[in-house]
């Protein structure tokens, strides 16, 4: 089984290019859905995070599996989709609207692209993806491969906390009462970490069967950990 990164291993691997797509698509749903606040039980949280921790699940999939290296790839990819469909909603958004459609203010509420919180998604993404990959990296090198569920559970307490902080007070700093954002980001950060530790038995199942079928365990020894450096 190969576990030193050599290579393009995107471009050699079986099925990263489909959990790079289910990644992405994950990704534009949450961020699509993440206007409306809904309230479950006592939380009071964005609709995103029904599907968004799932990205957080596939990328530690992707760092576990193909390295940080193959992850930072993909991340990339996310981050242009984010920044395309931010582009396309503002677009629609300000081009003139049929006499016959009524519905531009529902448009602008829902689908408007309203500058902070595009900025807070795709600042807060950046830096939380990234913090999960490296952290589930170096841990997997310190702990030589073992207790996978404390990589998965350890890099996702550390990438949605820089996520979920970064996007809350970009986004909704001063539109919120403090205590209210406050319930929000407290309400949404435990429920994804709730999420990914609920999941951790399918996580392993989809890791060691991805290990198997790919031949493929990477660890990530003296790589370059610059999230800025694309080549391999």
């Amino acid at each position: 089984m190969e576990t030193e990164p050599r290579g393009d291993i995107v471009n050699r691997s079986k099925y990263i290019l489909y959990i790079s797509i289910l990644f992405v698509a994950v990704l534009m749903i949450a961020n699509t859905v993440a206007v409306k606040i809904v309230q479950i039980g006592p939380f009071s949280i964005a609709g995103g995070i029904l599907v968004f921790p799932v990205s957080y699940i596939f990328g530690d999939i992707l760092t576990e599996v193909y390295g940080y290296k193959a992850s930072r790839k993909i991340i990339w990819s996310g981050l242009a989709a984010l920044v395309l469909m931010s582009l396309v909603y503002w677009l629609v958004q300000v081009m003139p609207a049929a006499p016959f459609w009524q519905n531009q203010n529902a448009y602008d509420l829902i689908l408007g692209a309203v500058p902070r919180i595009v900025l807070g998604s795709i600042i807060g993404y950046f830096a939380g993806e990234f913090s999960n990959s490296y952290v589930l990296s170096r841990m997997k090198i310190w702990t030589n491969g073992k207790h996978l569920w404390m990589r998965t559970i350890g890099s996702t307490v550390v990438g949605e906390g820089v996520d979920t902080v970064l996007f809350t007070f970009i986004a909704f700093y001063g539109v919120f009462p403090l205590a209210a954002l406050l319930t929000v980001l407290v309400s949404g950060y435990l429920l994804k970490v709730a999420y990914e530790i609920v999941v951790t038995p399918i996580t392993y199942l989809i890791v060691n069967w991805l290990k198997r079928a790919e031949g493929m365990d990477i660890y990530d020894r003296g790589i370059d950990y610059n999230p800025f450096t694309l080549a391999e």
